[in-house]
């Protein structure tokens, strides 16, 4: 197996011993992203502003490689509260033009930052 290091100039800079994107077998897995804003900022809004930032984020990143949203086959949302999964869902839905791609979403007890959303994203070449 061969993995590459993708560059992705619109990610913030890695805080760990992580990559924002990794390439193997013409899948481009993504780290979980949270609501960073391009600049340095962050976006401390409602779950639904956070999950808006967050997908524009998300297509920021697939442009950097060369890919869109219509090339996601799998995501994974990570909430704060569960109580937030409908206006999540109704931010994040509004991405996919076609067959949305298949997804796991999950309330977990806390995430990175105090924020209230993240998401993770598995591409297709």
């Amino acid at each position: 197996m061969t993995k590459r290091i993708l560059k992705t100039p619109s990610a913030p800079a890695a805080l760990g011993p992580y990559s924002t994107a990794v390439e193997t077998c013409g899948l481009v897995f993504f780290s979980g992203q949270v609501a960073l804003e391009p600049g340095g900022g962050r976006n401390d809004g409602s779950a639904a502003e956070q999950t808006q930032q967050i997908m524009d984020n998300i297509g920021a990143l697939l442009t950097d490689v060369g890919l869109e949203y219509a090339n996601i086959v799998k995501t994974t949302i990570f909430m704060a509260d569960i109580a937030d999964y409908p206006e999540i869902n109704r931010v994040y839905g509004g991405y996919f033009d076609g067959d949305p791609p298949a997804r796991s979403a999950v309330q977990a007890a806390a995430l990175p930052g105090g924020f209230q959303v993240e998401i993770e994203v598995v591409a297709a070449r």
